[in-house]
């Protein structure tokens, strides 16, 4: 009953949107009219039989399902924006029709702007555009953001290190995999001396990460790979049967990094010796300064024994662990890695004029580089992708950071 309610909801919304294209198509040819209305309707009428459709996702494959998924987000998005256009006109008529009723006027016409109609239309076009152009073009455009960060008081013999860093890659989401193999290539080419992988292996099951492992396990690096946890990793947002069947799919996950070749780090560290001086690489389970995300980290367990370090790295998937902790407590951590935004992936970058994102009102670190007084925080945009599978503007990043002397 409440799937016929809420079709039946959806079909009036198009009903509604339909008026703008009824509109715009009025004075063609009634061939072109009519397969402008056939195609209109082709789409509200395919998602309202599959949604009828028994289990829908038990009979489509992973790829068709997210593809439909995507198909029907772009195309409600752009008429929402279209309707906006139609209600803004439907206003303008009743204010006109009262006001002629009101002063004796009888000439009243009731039809539609066809300004506001074809500017209605014109704007839900950027977004359907925009969006299928970032599931057609994007998801697999792995871009190289390179930085170079000077350090006070680093060794010389640490002058030069090459570190990359990737995050968030989502298996669970991919629908392709050998353009993947693409994104470790770029990590290779840019011979790192150490790798870090900052968390979200997974979207909820460890599973999800087996088909890559042939793929990620070939990430080099001279001083190793190094990752953490991200907030997807931990299973918690399945629905288990059984305590016990969340535990066997953590130590699974866990696992998983052991077959790549990583180290995964649980509120732990690894000192480095690299040309005589001592790295201290500092990993951390999930924290964040949000209530809606669990705190699993445990900085100074992950701490202790690190005082000795020339340099102190961070891996902490959630850039707002940075202010929230770490700035304040660990002065002498350098640098922070993190990921979990994605960039909302979604949003304008031009170097050096923009870098804008809805994120941004979330997160106050979302993207790139930041630093407060001698301590530096970096969040990548992630590798993979989460829900919609594309990208627009922020584009599937592997970062390159440079250390040099300050």
């Amino acid at each position: 009953m409440r799937l016929a309610l809420f079709i039946g909801i959806i079909l009036l919304f198009d009903l509604y949107a339909f008026q703008a294209f009824r509109t715009l198509a009025q004075s063609w040819q009634q061939p072109l009219r009519y397969l402008t209305y056939g195609i209109y309707w082709l789409i509200p009428l395919a998602m309202a039989s599959w949604m009828l459709w028994s289990g829908p996702e038990h009979h489509l494959n992973k790829h068709a399902s997210t593809l439909l998924r995507t198909i029907f987000f772009i195309v409600y998005i752009s008429k929402l924006l279209v309707v906006g256009f139609l209600f803004i006109d439907d206003l303008r008529r009743i204010t006109t029709f009262a006001y002629y009723r009101f002063a004796g006027y009888k000439a009243f016409s009731p039809s539609r702007s066809r300004f506001l109609t074809q500017m209605g239309l014109l704007v839900g076009a950027v977004p359907f555009v925009s969006l299928l152009w970032g599931v057609i073009r994007n998801p697999y455009r792995y871009t190289l953001f390179k930085e170079t960060i000077k350090i006070p008081n680093l060794p010389a013999a640490l002058h030069g290190l090459r570190i990359v860093q990737i995050s968030d890659i989502h298996t669970g989401s991919f629908l392709l995999k050998e353009p993947v193999r693409n994104s470790v290539d770029l990590i290779n080419q840019q011979k790192p001396d150490i790798v870090f992988f900052t968390g979200d292996l997974v979207n909820t099951l460890a599973n999800e990460a087996e088909p890559f492992l042939d793929v990620f396990n070939k990430v080099k690096a001279k001083h190793g790979v190094y990752s953490v946890l991200g907030n997807h990793d931990y299973g918690d947002y399945h629905e288990w049967e059984k305590p016990e069947e969340k535990e066997a799919n953590f130590n699974l996950l866990k696992s998983m990094h052991a077959q790549l070749g990583w180290d995964l780090m649980l509120n732990e560290n690894r000192m480095l010796e690299i040309n005589g001086e001592k790295l201290a690489v500092i990993g951390v389970e999930n924290y964040s300064s949000h209530p809606r995300f669990p705190k699993y980290g445990d900085l100074k367990k992950a701490y202790e024994g690190t005082e000795g370090a020339s340099l102190k790295l961070l891996l902490s998937h959630d850039p707002s662990h940075w202010l929230a902790q770490v700035v304040n407590e660990f002065k002498d951590i350098a640098i922070t890695f993190s990921g979990h935004t994605h960039g909302m992936q979604f949003g304008v970058e031009i170097p050096g004029w923009i870098k804008w994102s809805p994120i941004k009102y979330v997160y106050n670190q979302w993207a790139g580089l930041y630093q407060q007084g001698q301590q530096y925080l970096y969040v990548n945009r992630g590798l993979g992708y989460l829900g919609y599978p594309g990208r627009v503007g922020i584009m599937p990043e592997v970062t390159l950071l440079e250390l040099h002397s300050a």
